[in-house]
């Protein structure tokens, strides 16, 4: 996987901690920088940490299934993909207005369920994970804080084309790792 894979990875992931940093945004009166900032840090520190306990878990048994880890690889990033397609075309979930600790955990564990499958996957493949995390966390916080942003000057009319996109991209990426790997029986 290559730092191009990566970054569009870091990419599709970011899209739900953005889609609900987004409705953040709706919920402020005005735009306060240091909300912005803290969801973005929220959901930065957990998309980086999530692969990484993921790809750890991941290699634990690598070896194991070695033969068939590219169908892992598919089917892990098809399944985030096609929940986020699905999530985009469903109603709007209300977003709790409040930026206190419990309230951020929560909303940062839950975005970033995908990223610790996503990390699974990251162990069968030929990845540097530290950078990986890195692009990742960065990627993330970025689209975070503008999402904040974007939430308070426009609204929800971005958030589920962003779903959609993400989705879009992890089931390409997934269906490239499989078929690379049918191609060259690597």
């Amino acid at each position: 996987m290559g730092i191009i894979e990566v970054f569009l990875t870091a990419i599709a992931l970011s899209m739900d901690a953005f889609a609900v940093s987004i409705c953040k945004g709706l919920k402020l009166r005005e735009m306060e920088w240091s909300k912005a900032v803290l969801c973005g840090l929220w959901f930065g520190f957990f998309q980086a940490l999530m692969p990484t306990i993921g790809y750890f878990a991941g290699k634990s048994f690598a070896d194991s299934v070695a033969d068939f880890d590219h169908w892992i690889v598919f089917v892990l990033l098809a399944l985030i993909g096609g929940n986020m397609i699905r999530e985009s075309r469903e109603e709007d979930s209300d977003v709790d207005e409040s930026f206190r600790v419990v309230n951020m955990l929560l909303l940062a564990i839950a975005t970033s369920i995908d990223a610790l499958a996503v990390g699974i996957s990251f162990a069968f493949l030929s990845i540097s994970i530290w950078s990986a995390v890195i692009i990742i966390g960065i990627t993330t916080f970025l689209f975070s804080t503008a999402g904040v942003r974007i939430g308070n000057v426009f609204g929800l009319k971005y958030k589920s084309k962003a779903e959609l996109a993400g989705g879009i991209i992890l089931i390409l990426i997934g269906l490239r790792v499989l078929i690379e790997h049918l191609s060259t029986g690597v």
